[in-house]
């Protein structure tokens, strides 16, 4: 087999099908930790292994036997670590660099296969499917010229994964932070911006800055 993808996002179905009708019965898919153990990776045998979205630690009995390649949203060594898209949209970036690299013992630490250009402007959902495409690209590209990794170069800057009290928005203080906070909370499975009052829980998507003084954006109450 040529290649095994390992994803949990959603967002990333569209990437998964190309990916079947590129390489066919050359990919399989891995849906859960308990699919990623060496003696059935062992059988397949695949020349890579790509995680475009992928919740849990790597073992080292894996990425020590199979090439293993993770993406992360940040030109490496800037920003390793967790929450990356969130913590560059809160500092403010309106772009960043996709990242290929090769798994190693370290957070994000491995050499890199390709950087590409991403663009960080709509929500979260649409950033990833962006980012989806080009990982398209990526993966084709790596499967097509095997390239050597090169070592991580410039200045280590680290991320920290974000907590879900984080998406509270009480402390913002302009509608820009808010329609950023908003935005790049919004995507299935992560704790969409919220404020709470003693019975009831405030969950905010799709915003939409009408003016500068004016933001629009879509209210789920939940009862506490």
């Amino acid at each position: 087999m040529k290649i095994l993808i390992a994803n949990v996002n959603p967002a990333y179905a569209e990437l998964e099908d190309f990916l079947r009708k590129k390489f066919g019965d050359d990919v399989g898919f891995i849906k859960s930790k308990a699919e990623l153990n060496p003696e059935a990776l062992k059988d397949l045998n695949p020349a890579y292994i790509f995680f475009p979205h992928w919740s849990d630690i790597i073992p080292k009995s894996i990425y020590s036997s199979f090439n293993c390649v993770v993406f992360h949203m940040t030109d490496l060594p800037y920003g390793r670590g967790g929450s990356p898209l969130q913590n560059l949209i809160v500092r403010g970036h309106k772009s960043t660099r996709l990242s290929a690299l090769k798994v190693a013992e370290g957070i994000d630490t491995g050499d890199i296969y390709l950087k590409k250009d991403l663009e960080l402007s709509g929500t979260a959902t649409e950033i990833f499917v962006r980012a989806g495409e080009l990982m398209k690209e990526m993966i084709v590209e790596i499967v097509a010229t095997n390239p050597s990794p090169r070592q991580q170069e410039g200045e280590v800057v680290l991320f920290k994964r974000r907590k879900p009290e984080d998406s509270n928005i009480a402390a913002l203080e302009s509608l820009e932070q808010l329609y950023d906070h908003i935005r790049m909370l919004d995507a299935k499975g992560y704790p969409h911006s919220y404020l709470e009052t003693e019975h009831f829980r405030i969950e905010f998507t799709n915003a939409n800055l009408e003016t500068k003084d004016i933001l629009n954006t879509h209210v789920r109450i939940v009862k506490k």
